[in-house]
């Protein structure tokens, strides 16, 4: 049983468990094992084998009894036992936003209800209001849900796949007779969901390259099959494509089917007026190639230069090119910390030591430590007296670390009126202010963008996280003007967050951008709960990259000493009478 398989039961589990009211250390438990095999990165059959399951952080014996049971047999006598008394059917149903597992239980105990087409019929027909707890409000939410939860299977969050489609694409190169390879499409625009994966690919050898494709342990159905074209299905339902072209053609097929569509008109109109013609075999002037092996080549030809993968949209990326104006993109390279990690200090995994480490593997300097805030107890959240516990353990940490420093921050609520979770004496105290909206999400526009504009007035706030609240595919951002934060993050001189995490990815990129034109310093946290989690600062990265930012305008790529200061430059400020 492979990876994606064993988590599946994992989480079906959990559903089941939460379900049926058990503890909730038992239903995290399966969570957190199953989002630990998620980012494994080799295969839980050679673990098996190796009888190394117990180094998976989170994994005890019990869990390890059951991931060998499951990828031994193919089966789990536990998981057939709950099946037994809770249908999974009804499990299905809380993937859809606004369900939970006392809403579900109640439309299985009454309706019967089997599936997402009964359950829409029921709350069109305004059925579903009748039951108990069940308001005309909720009855809504249901049906805004489904809708959701449709679009959700149509796209998946950058975050989901692009692990998947980037090890594919490492088997391909080593495994799949391929002369050159690359991704193309949405996912190599880095857009924050994407449809199906798109691959390119050269081969001298395109039946040997199907059979290897095709013969994948993560296909589960092989949709078609040629000398220049082969579709599968993976087994969580997502559609790779594998395009064959020849080598002279390559660059000129990657900037055809990387996209955008909009992108490539410009593209053919531009060719056009020189006289030539561009496809995706190349571009020609009448029967002449001028170029096709590479992008580099294609994009000189038509006297622009390179423009990255992220900026082809239309946004004004050919006229920025035509001007010599294109951004030079912030780069991995230039990112020195993460300014959003949380640790055991609330509902975090890993203690400063192990964040520490995660983060010079991966190459940063500092790390800024932002545990919840004492009113949201359901994660954690510190008090004050805990905080400062935290303050001196990171300061001790510090005077004895040559490396990597932390930064004390908090992730503070915000709460309906705009108030925030610590007094202004204890804000004062911190490296790192990170200010948040947690609860209370349906508010009008005019209260919730009047809630966070007063959160941005106060003087020790250095940063406002997600700021528009959305979970791709399971929530919509709340009702907030967005251009008005960023004029108020302006005049404040806040910074606005791009939260790197799989399911956030939010600001967006054209928030991004607009926040750039506007002023506006942005900062990357990968709002990880689990070192293994830190890596979405490079989903940040990607965002970042399509709201034209450039290290200029990102506060991740400041040493350590360069934002301290700056961050005590704003602390210093709003020490100042006002």
């Amino acid at each position: 049983m492979r990876n994606e398989e064993v988590s599946r039961v994992f989480r079906a589990i959990a559903d089941i468990l939460e379900i049926k009211g058990e503890s909730r250390f038992r239903i995290n438990a399966y969570r957190r094992a199953a989002q630990a095999i998620d980012n494994l990165p080799d295969h839980l059959e050679d673990r098996v084998r190796e009888n190394r399951l117990l180094t998976i952080p989170g994994i005890g014996k019990d869990l390890a009894a059951k991931i060998t049971e499951l990828v031994t047999t193919g089966k789990l006598a536990y998981f057939q036992t709950l099946q037994s008394e809770i249908p999974m059917s009804l499990v299905q149903l809380m993937d859809i936003p606004g369900i939970g597992p006392r809403i579900a239980q109640l439309l299985y105990e009454e309706y019967q209800i089997s599936g997402i087409d009964e359950l829409e019929r029921l709350a069109r027909a305004q059925q579903l209001r009748r039951l108990p707890g069940i308001k005309k409000k909720t009855e809504e939410n249901i049906l805004r849900g489904i809708e959701l939860f449709r679009g959700g299977l149509a796209r998946r969050p950058l975050g989901r796949v692009l692990p998947v489609a980037l090890r594919l694409v490492d088997y391909l190169r080593e495994y799949a007779f391929l002369d050159r390879v690359s991704l193309a499409g949405s996912i190599r625009r880095n857009r924050d969901t994407v449809k199906d994966v798109d691959i390119l690919g050269v081969s001298a050898d395109p039946d040997r390259t199907a059979e290897a494709f095709t013969s994948l342990p993560e296909v589960a159905e092989t949709l078609g099959s040629g000398q220049t074209r082969i579709s599968v299905r993976l087994h969580f339902g997502l559609q790779v494509d594998l395009r064959l072209v020849k080598n002279d053609t390559f660059g000129a097929a990657l900037c055809y089917f990387t996209g955008s569509k909009e992108h490539n008109v410009r593209l053919r109109e531009l060719a056009i007026k020189k006289g030539f013609k561009l496809n995706e075999y190349g571009l020609f002037r009448q029967d002449e190639r001028l170029a096709g092996g590479s992008e580099h080549d294609v994009y000189q030809a038509l006297g622009l230069p390179f423009i990255p993968p992220e900026l082809r949209e239309n946004r004004g990326e050919i006229e920025a090119a035509l001007t010599g104006d294109l951004p030079r993109l912030v780069t991995r390279e230039d990112l020195k910390g993460d300014l959003h990690v949380h640790s055991v200090f609330s509902d975090g995994h890993d203690d400063l030591e192990q964040i520490a480490r995660q983060a010079k593997e991966l190459g940063l300097e500092w790390v800024g430590i932002c545990d919840h805030s004492a009113s949201l107890r359901i994660a954690g959240g510190l008090s004050v007296e805990r905080l400062l516990q935290k303050l001196r353990a990171i300061r001790e940490f510090n005077d004895r670390s040559p490396d990597v420093k932390l930064l004390c921050g908090a992730e503070v609520d915000i709460d309906r009126h705009g108030n925030l979770d610590y007094p202004d004496e204890v804000l004062a105290k911190l490296d790192l202010v990170v200010a948040a909206v947690h609860t209370v999400f349906k508010l009008d526009q005019s209260h919730m963008t009047s809630r966070i504009v007063r959160a941005l007035q106060n003087p020790y706030v250095h940063i406002l996280a997600h700021p528009t609240g959305r979970l791709l595919g399971e929530r919509e951002p709340y009702l907030v003007d967005v251009p008005v934060i960023i004029k108020e993050a302006a005049r404040h001189a806040k910074c606005l967050e791009i939260n790197g995490s799989a399911r956030r990815l939010d600001l967006n990129d054209v928030n991004c951008k607009a926040a750039k034109d506007s002023g506006v310093m942005l900062s990357i946290g990968s709002d990880a709960h689990r070192v293994e989690q830190m890596q979405d600062l490079f989903l940040g990265l990607s965002v970042a990259r399509r709201g034209w930012l450039e290290a200029r305008n990102v506060l991740n790529t400041m040493s350590y000493g360069e934002l301290t200061r700056y961050l005590k430059g704003s602390s210093m400020q709003a020490d100042q009478p006002h």
